[in-house]
């Protein structure tokens, strides 16, 4: 009798382990569409932010009709040439930069991001108005002291001048390296100078507060306090993206059209 109690115990609770599998695997299929949509607007919004076009409280209906502005193009980056048939919306540069096929390694003395490959192709974000472009914003990443942090920046037509700055994923200590989400650091990036006239790139994150006596200050921003190797960090990948290895190619020609 005994055994018969366990062996009915033990196929109740195989069966309603399978029943909760099921439940659970379904609930994560149901979700995933939803969790896409959360993870494509968070994008947009952080492509925005950077632009300056919304703030971090811009609602779901304001996200999506401010991006309605932007124009989204693939690129490959060592020739600069916009590829017409990949589209943006189909394309994840991160995946990319897993694929042998799609990505390549970045020699050690180039490496200035600290990301060892990157995809051979990019994503970049026109905002539009009238016809023209009003603002380019690029994506970048590269490694801070903890992690690897992914943002993006935006310049003006004529690339001279920096409108924004922004990451949207880092695990950077919270209030040291942390600070790169501080709203008042990253408004000090609004209006520095990216590149010198040949566009070679020259911003970079200093130690301490920039003085404003420094003929170079519009180059220069406020280093993170305590937070000396992501300020480098940060330095490091802008510099590498704006480069010659980076989106170089691309804002050249972009420059002379």
């Amino acid at each position: 009798m005994q055994k018969d109690s366990t062996a009915k115990t033990i196929l109740v609770a195989a069966v309603l382990c399978v029943i909760c599998s099921i439940l659970v695997a379904a609930a994560a299929v149901g979700l995933k569409p939803l969790q896409e949509a959360n993870k494509k607007l968070d994008i947009q919004k952080n492509i925005l932010q950077a632009a300056g076009l919304v703030d971090a409280k811009a609602s779901k209906a304001q996200i999506i009709e401010a991006y309605k502005s932007i124009k989204a193009e693939v690129i490959e980056l060592d020739s600069g040439n916009v590829m017409e048939d990949m589209k943006p919306e189909a394309f994840d540069q991160r995946k990319a930069r897993k694929n042998p096929s799609m990505s390549e390694v970045i020699p050690a003395d180039q490496d200035l991001g600290g990301i060892k490959t990157r995809s051979k192709y990019s994503t970049v974000y026109k905002v539009m108005e009238s016809g023209s472009v009003k603002m380019l914003i690029l994506p970048i990443n590269g490694k801070g002291l903890w992690s690897t942090l992914y943002g993006f920046i935006a310049l003006s037509p004529d690339l001279q001048t920096i409108k924004g700055l922004g990451f949207y994923e880092h695990g950077e200590t919270p209030g040291l390296g942390g600070e790169v989400d501080n709203p008042a650091w990253k408004a000090q990036w609004s209006g520095k100078s990216a590149f010198s006239d040949d566009l070679e790139p020259m911003i970079q994150v200093i130690k301490g507060s920039v003085n404003p006596s420094d003929p170079q200050k519009q180059y220069k921003v406020d280093g993170l306090s305590g937070a000396t190797i992501t300020s480098n960090g940060v330095t490091g990948l802008v510099r590498y993206w704006l480069g010659a290895d980076g989106f170089g190619p691309y804002l050249k020609k972009f420059q002379e059209q």
